[in-house]
């Protein structure tokens, strides 16, 4: 869908949505159901550019299969929208798989946006970090308006690159995105034949978050510095700006520990004046846009489940 639940599409008003996780949830079940009525043998959203909406979908698929009892595997794919390599809601590659690792997916991949020399390198990362198949299929080349095609590559070109990333035993499943015709599938089909697939090999199991960008604690790591003064029971100044109303300056308090060097944020909304779980959603969305804030992971901190459920629909890491 055209609409983010991590972004505001009003620049004046970065807290706002203009969806809810619930709609969003509720639009891909209802997607879900049709393709399932219509025979599909896999689900596969994918041209992911804010992984909150894969999560949603996600989600609705994992209710669609507990209420009805059907099941089809399941791929996903993102989608790498700059030269920094993160999607447009700001994850990096690896940030963007710990989102969604904990989801029984058959794989994971990467499509739409870049052609193949743009996304190799993408590829590659996720090949090392994925314990399930991993998917590709990149435009073909860039926009060019001025070429016959639309975009800046042939078949042939797409096609050498592919298979260099399936004779590197980076892939399980290729194929093409935008720009691409049956042409180019053929010639794609041809390249990787007899080409031994990727064999995923399970990864270390480490406590491996996110926020716009991954950590990962391992034996080695040193203390892990988690940022409590966004605590509404910890912090009288913090507080004070939540019962205020004044959440962005609140959002302050967060900026600060994270530039004071916490790597995780905790944040708690129980107090006996506020509406614990509005008052964690409108916080949540507001420093979620603020990638001085986003980059770091947040602990959800709450001794009632609404509220904690409230923030979940709120993070993308």
């Amino acid at each position: 869908m055209n609409k983010m639940l991590s972004f505001s599409p009003d620049v004046n008003n970065p807290g706002y949505r203009a969806v809810t996780f619930e709609e969003v949830m509720l639009g891909y079940y209802e997607q879900v159901r049709g393709l399932m009525d219509g025979g599909v043998d896999v689900l596969l959203p994918e041209t992911t550019f804010d992984i909150l909406n894969l999560k949603a979908a996600l989600f609705a698929i994992q209710k669609y299969f507990d209420e009805t009892g059907k099941r089809v595997p399941v791929m996903a794919s993102i989608t790498i929208t700059d030269a920094a390599g993160r999607t447009l809601s700001g994850q990096t590659v690896e940030a963007a798989w710990n989102s969604v690792s904990h989801a029984p997916l058959l794989s994971i991949g990467l499509n739409c946006a870049l052609g193949p020399e743009q996304m190799r390198p993408h590829v590659e990362e996720l090949a090392r970090i994925a314990p399930i198949y991993v998917t590709a299929y990149p435009n073909a080349g860039l926009p060019d308006r001025l070429s016959p095609t639309g975009f800046t590559m042939g078949p042939e070109e797409v096609t050498k690159s592919i298979r260099e990333w399936a004779v590197n035993g980076w892939v399980n499943m290729v194929g093409g995105c935008c720009g691409t015709t049956p042409e180019f599938i053929r010639q794609i089909a041809e390249a990787v034949e007899g080409v031994a697939p990727r064999k995923p090999k399970p990864v270390e199991p480490y406590l491996r978050l996110s926020g716009m960008e991954a950590l990962t604690v391992r034996p080695e790591s040193n203390f892990i510095n988690v940022g409590e003064r966004t605590n509404v029971t910890g912090s009288p100044k913090f507080a004070k700006l939540i019962l205020a109303g004044n959440y962005e300056e609140a959002g302050r308090v967060a900026q600060q520990q994270v530039t004071n060097g916490a790597q995780v944020i905790d944040v708690n909304m129980d107090e006996g004046m506020l509406d614990g779980a509005d008052a964690m959603t409108k916080f949540l969305n507001l420093i979620g846009v603020d990638d001085a804030i986003a980059r770091v992971p947040v602990m959800l901190d709450s001794s009632k489940w609404e509220v904690i459920e409230a923030g979940l629909r709120c993070l993308q890491g």
